[in-house]
């Protein structure tokens, strides 16, 4: 007995949505990635005639970083968690950036840093409590402007995008509460710092940065909550050009 087409249709319908639904998610975040980092490889070949103007095109910062975290998380309703209760702890790191300079005033600047750990709890009517604590690596790539590369103090703008992978999450609302997040965040990065030139080869450094770290709080496997972490990032450091 033959299977009317007709009574297929709607299921394959809905199958298709939700695969369009899975994927959607997941390519949002990959489209702009993959979109700057095209252009940026363009930018970079480009750029490679250009090059020959600078001396030094070459410089590696070590900066001291705090983190000042935003806190801004949605509510949880069936635990009557309001909104903004999720708290992730602002830390002071260590950080790394390396810069190449494709003419005197563009530039493009790759920071890195070793995975930081951070205390997360719940903020509810004067009261604390600790959910636990998880990882992340959040190297960020930008493109810079110099606006006075010649001068004793050299200011600079710059964008890009952060990149951020969460790991070794150990949090819980309580013992058969688990939490997890998700895997890794795409968001944009954009800040403004300055350079005070020492000499030929050294300088002094204060950078400030904003970025985009977001992700859902998941349990067991459903999002029940989001957080948005989008730290404030205030550098001091010293740099080296070669």
């Amino acid at each position: 007995m033959l299977t009317s087409d007709k009574a297929t249709t709607p299921a394959l319908h809905a199958s298709s949505q939700l695969s369009v639904g899975l994927q959607s998610s997941f390519a949002k975040k990959t489209f702009g990635a993959i979109r700057f980092a095209l252009f940026f490889l363009a930018a970079t070949k480009t750029a490679q005639g250009l090059a020959a103007e600078v001396d030094n095109p070459w410089l590696i910062r070590a900066r001291a970083v705090h983190m000042n975290m935003s806190n801004q998380s949605a509510p949880i309703n069936a635990l009557n968690v309001p909104a903004d209760a999720i708290h992730i702890e602002n830390r002071t790191i260590p950080e790394v950036d390396i810069t190449y300079f494709f003419t005197p005033n563009w530039a493009a600047e790759l920071v890195l840093t070793v995975p930081q750990r951070h205390d997360v709890s719940l903020h509810v009517n004067g009261n604390s409590t600790a959910l636990g604590n998880f990882q992340h690596l959040p190297p960020t790539l930008s493109v810079q402007y110099h606006f006075a590369p010649k001068a004793k103090i050299q200011p600079y703008i710059g964008a890009g995008i952060n990149y951020t992978q969460f790991h070794d999450v150990k949090l819980s609302a309580g013992a058969s509460l688990p939490l997890e997040l998700e895997d890794d965040s795409i968001g944009l990065s954009y800040g403004a710092g300055v350079d005070f030139v020492l000499n030929k080869k050294w300088s002094l450094n204060v950078d400030v940065k904003k970025l985009q770290i977001r992700s859902d709080v998941l349990l067991n496997g459903n999002a029940i909550s989001s957080v948005k972490a989008d730290p404030l990032l205030i550098g001091i450091g010293i740099g080296y050009r070669f």
